[in-house]
């Protein structure tokens, strides 16, 4: 495994992070602080923060008007990744996707494999490019989003990882649109 970093300097993303949850509040929503306080530890800024009813059509309205906002380059979802009749953020969401980002689902359940055993199969992790932006959906549990974004994301949103990450792309794709 020959990942290293470049010099180049570090550059910030615009993030969104929603909650997917009938019962958590500001208050009471431990993943999504854990994001927050991840991506501005890293140098990202957080463009918005919002908790949604685990409802198809209110996820897929959310996330419609993220990914059509220029200035929100990653949404991070966290919630309604699961089997219960209530989860329902890949059916809301992987319609909206212009490609999937197939390894992150594999990638986040073979390292779940080493936290919780046979369990992280029920996990529907999955990710995703929309319109130019990118979307990570991330079971509901602190612990799935801490080792989320800790062992994938937030390597991938570092334009210094190499041999190469996604804020390559949303680079391109930004000169592209602008």
């Amino acid at each position: 495994m020959s990942q290293s970093k470049s010099a180049a300097e570090f550059v910030a993303l615009n993030i969104a992070v929603l909650t997917v949850s009938d019962t958590r509040t500001e208050d009471t929503d431990t993943s999504g602080k854990a994001l927050v306080e991840r991506l501005e530890q890293a140098g990202h800024r957080l463009q918005a923060r919002t908790i949604v009813k685990d409802d198809v059509y209110q996820l897929r309205a959310q996330v419609s008007q993220w990914i059509a906002d220029p200035r929100i380059h990653v949404v991070i979802s966290t919630g309604g990744t699961g089997f219960s009749h209530r989860d329902s953020t890949p059916e809301a969401l992987a319609p909206l996707f212009d490609k999937q980002i197939e390894g992150f689902g594999e990638l986040f359940r073979s390292l779940s494999f080493d936290e919780i055993g046979t369990s992280t199969i029920q996990s529907r992790a999955l990710a995703g490019l929309a319109n130019g932006t990118l979307i990570f959906c991330l079971p509901g549990s602190t612990g799935a989003c801490r080792t989320g974004w800790d062992r994938i994301i937030a390597e991938q949103l570092d334009n210094r990882q190499r041999p190469c990450n996604f804020v390559e792309m949303l680079l391109r794709h930004a000169q592209l649109e602008g």
